[in-house]
């Protein structure tokens, strides 16, 4: 059965090719350029595409990425309409270019956050990778800037065969420098990543491990894995009741392409994500609404067939395998996922926890208190203590859940900064 699409998770805008770095793995395989591109998508065009999926209503989150998105001049504008326009809406950013002007700027202009990629804490590494010496300090600038500026931040860490081991200190800085989440990027190999993507089947199941060890486990820093839909299974096998299992969205690490998510890209094209690069319409000629509704390609990826192992996998419904993946290397979209080293079992399919239960209710002051939640961490929020209360059996969400479900998420979750852990070398300027 198709699912429902009345309005995305999730949609990012690839606003520019232009970048000041030359990351070994762009899939967009962005590069230097003086100029503005004339195809690029202008200021009203991205205003209008705005306006269509305000109007499809929901709590749509818009990723402003590029390229370098700091490149483009007319970024505050795009930051303001969208806000304007009851979205939320965050910033994808090397960060080399963020400085505590450009934070009070977009925190003026109504940004939610910024996502600050970050791939070693080894400057030299970091800078290889990026293509750029001194990158690594700026980055760590930038860092220090959103503190300062009271501008709420992720750690965007994609991983590699080399920076593999560094997961675990990747987990204690971010912490350290008080970032609200860290998301662990899988490359895909595609644009420049088709010339690095040198992870094996083996590394990626066992840095992706960590990675839900450390999500279920961290207190007071949300884990997530992006790009790695196999997160979802291996959350069900750790603990089948963590609320992750039924959380649907950005923050639950499954794959969301075309289903909840879209990408449009420099010059309108919209393919179900960055990854997957068959375009599926222009925003120029057909309404976002149209194609968001109407798209062949996304009408399969909400009722898919799968083939291969990921067709006879038990956890198919909570996973399903990264439909990039497959079309990159296989050249089928619906084929399986060969990062993925799973051998399915023949067992009963496992159902999503969401379907159990009946609709939950929110207390005036319990959606009070999640209102205070930042914006774009807020459905997984909703999704926790959601599950939380079916799981006692109740259908309706009070304060004082709320305020449990902090009190837990930050029991023993003492600031590494404040300690002095980590004192100055990992900032610009702190």
């Amino acid at each position: 059965m198709t699912q429902a699409a009345d309005a995305p998770f999730l949609v990012a805008f690839n606003l520019t090719r232009r970048c000041n770095l030359a990351c070994a793995h762009c899939y967009l395989d962005a590069g230097v350029r003086r100029d503005d591109d004339p195809a690029e998508l202008t200021t009203a065009e991205i205003a209008e595409v705005l306006d269509g999926i305000a109007a499809l209503g929901g709590e749509t989150m818009i990723v402003l990425t590029g390229g370098e998105p700091l490149l483009r001049p007319d970024l505050d504008a795009i930051v303001r309409h969208a806000a304007g326009l009851g979205l939320m809406v965050v910033i994808g950013t090397n960060g080399t270019l963020l400085d505590s002007r450009r934070v009070a700027a977009l925190r003026g202009a109504g940004i939610a956050g910024v996502g600050i990629s970050l791939d070693s804490l080894d400057p030299d590494h970091h800078d290889r990778f990026r293509g750029h010496p001194g990158a690594w300090t700026k980055t760590m600038a930038a860092i220090d800037a959103c503190r300062r500026g009271g501008l709420a931040f992720q750690i965007h860490f994609s991983v590699t065969e080399r920076n593999a081991g560094e997961f675990e200190a990747m987990v204690d800085f971010a912490r350290s420098v008080e970032a609200l989440v860290l998301n662990v990027f899988f490359l895909i190999c595609t644009g420049r990543g088709v010339r690095f993507t040198d992870i094996s089947a083996a590394t990626y199941d066992d840095v992706l491990r960590r990675v839900t060890r450390a999500a279920h486990d961290e207190k007071g820093l949300l884990v997530r894995a992006k790009c790695a839909p196999h997160f979802k299974r291996m959350a069900a096998e750790l603990d089948p009741a963590w609320p992750i299992t039924s959380a649907h969205g950005y923050e639950a690490g499954g794959c969301l392409a075309g289903t909840h998510y879209c990408r449009v890209s420099p010059g309108g094209q919209v393919t179900a994500c960055p990854y997957i690069e068959v375009p599926v319409g222009s925003v120029r000629t057909t309404p976002f609404a149209e194609i968001w509704r109407q798209a062949p390609m996304f009408r399969r990826l909400r009722a898919p067939q799968l083939k291969g192992r990921c067709g006879t996998c038990e956890y198919r419904k909570i996973c399903g395998g990264c439909r990039a993946r497959s079309l990159a290397r296989g050249g089928t979209l619906m084929g399986e996922d060969f990062l993925c080293n799973y051998q399915p079992r023949g067992g009963a399919v496992i159902e999503p926890l969401r379907n159990a239960g009946g609709e939950i209710v929110w207390s005036a002051e319990a959606e009070q208190r999640l209102a205070q939640v930042p914006p774009f961490l807020r459905r997984m929020v909703r999704s926790r203590v959601e599950a939380e209360a079916r799981r006692h059996g109740r259908d309706t969400v009070a304060a004082d859940d709320m305020r449990a479900s902090s009190e837990r998420r930050l029991a023993g979750a003492g600031s590494p900064l404040r300690t002095g852990r980590f004192p100055g070398r990992w900032g610009g300027n702190g």
